[in-house]
């Protein structure tokens, strides 16, 4: 496989965490990727972060194919100057969520993006998980290097809405966004589409892809296929973790009438270990398609698999890496830079009391 494991973000006693809850964005070797940044304590928990401190937004773009970044702080306004889509993480007094209606709030987008700009960016933000969480969105049209809004998504009827950056360009004016709603009873989550045709001033229900599940269906991940058919991958929830009964896996669906509904097609990931991980999912410039995610128990992988039938099959699962401290692991995002390497970024550790860091495995599928 040939692979190259290299330190994206990394300092002594910060925790580095979830590109997945942000995005990447790639044009040729120049690659962006966003994550968050807090501070460690070894004993909080699943996720070893100090929640009595602030996490900030922050992204790191290379330009030499991922050998190589530069990180900085997110060039976007942000309610309160809070740190985004991390709520869930720090004391509820300190989360985004408390300042939504302050300075800088999420304002209605007035339209005008052309989402086929050859430069184009989008990112999504939310502040929580549950009913009465809000999300907005970051357009940029100069590669991130300045990220205009926060533009506010509506609930779409309901309880709450947590949305990652997930998206397809269907047209200059026209954008269809993956998203994560709250369940009626206020817990995650459910996956449904939503478009706009207006350059981004308003954004309208498709559909829900997938039925309301028992645990939850979260954090999707989409590609269009060139005859139109759209996949999406979707992390998966059953049971209790303090039980003993909790499963996590990967499921995947299809559509082939532009998102209007969908059809289960299989299971690529039976199991991605104690707490889950989302997935990520791109097609490969030789056609097939390319699923990456953390598997989460001993010993702490980070994995692939590929499709060479559009989906419908799955090879076996390729180990991009296997080093890490613990569970606290994976949420990657993945692009394939101009060579045909791919680069898998994540967030890792090497030992369990350590930092978290933001890391990319440069690989040959």
């Amino acid at each position: 496989m040939n692979a190259q494991h290299v330190a994206i973000y990394r300092e002594a006693g910060r925790y580095g965490g979830w590109p997945a809850n942000y995005g990447i964005w790639s044009w040729g070797d120049e690659i962006v990727v966003g994550f968050t940044v807090g501070y460690v304590k070894s004993d909080a928990g699943f996720h070893a972060r100090d929640r009595e401190r602030p996490f900030v937004g922050m992204q790191a773009r290379s330009l030499d194919g991922g050998e190589t970044w530069e990180a900085q702080a997110t060039p976007c306004r942000t309610p309160g100057d809070r740190g985004l889509s991390a709520d869930e993480h720090v004391r509820h007094d300190l989360g985004v969520g408390q300042v939504l209606d302050v300075a800088d709030a999420p304002v209605d987008c007035p339209g005008g993006v052309t989402f086929t700009h050859p430069d184009f960016a989008l990112m999504c933000a939310r502040s929580g998980l549950r009913a009465g969480a809000r999300s907005w969105f970051y357009v940029s049209q100069d590669r991130c290097r300045m990220w205009e809004g926060p533009f506010r998504l509506p609930l779409f009827g309901q309880t709450g809405i947590a949305a990652r950056t997930d998206y397809l360009v269907d047209g200059a004016d026209a954008c269809t966004l993956f998203l994560t709603a709250s369940k009626p009873d206020g817990e995650e989550g459910r996956v449904f589409c939503a478009r706009t045709t207006d350059g981004g001033k308003g954004f309208g229900f498709v559909s829900w892809i997938g039925p309301e599940p028992e645990g939850f269906a979260i954090m999707p991940a989409s590609v269009r296929l060139p005859d139109g058919r759209i996949l999406v991958a979707i992390r998966c929830r059953e049971g209790k973790r303090d039980l003993k009964t909790e499963r996590n896996w990967i499921d995947l669906y299809a559509s082939d009438d532009a998102g209007a509904t969908w059809a289960s097609v299989n299971r690529p990931v039976p199991d991605t270990g104690r707490g889950g991980n989302p997935p990520a999912m791109i097609r490969l410039r030789d056609g097939r398609v390319c699923l990456t995610y953390g598997y989460r128990d001993a010993p702490f992988e980070m994995c692939a698999r590929l499709s060479e039938d559009s989906g419908a099959t799955w090879g076996r699962e390729v180990v991009l890496r296997e080093d890490g401290g613990n569970h606290d692991v994976g949420y990657p995002r993945t692009v394939q830079r101009a060579d045909g390497r791919v680069v898998t970024v994540y967030y890792f550790n090497d030992h369990a009391d350590g930092e978290r860091y933001i890391a990319a495995t440069i690989w040959e599928p």
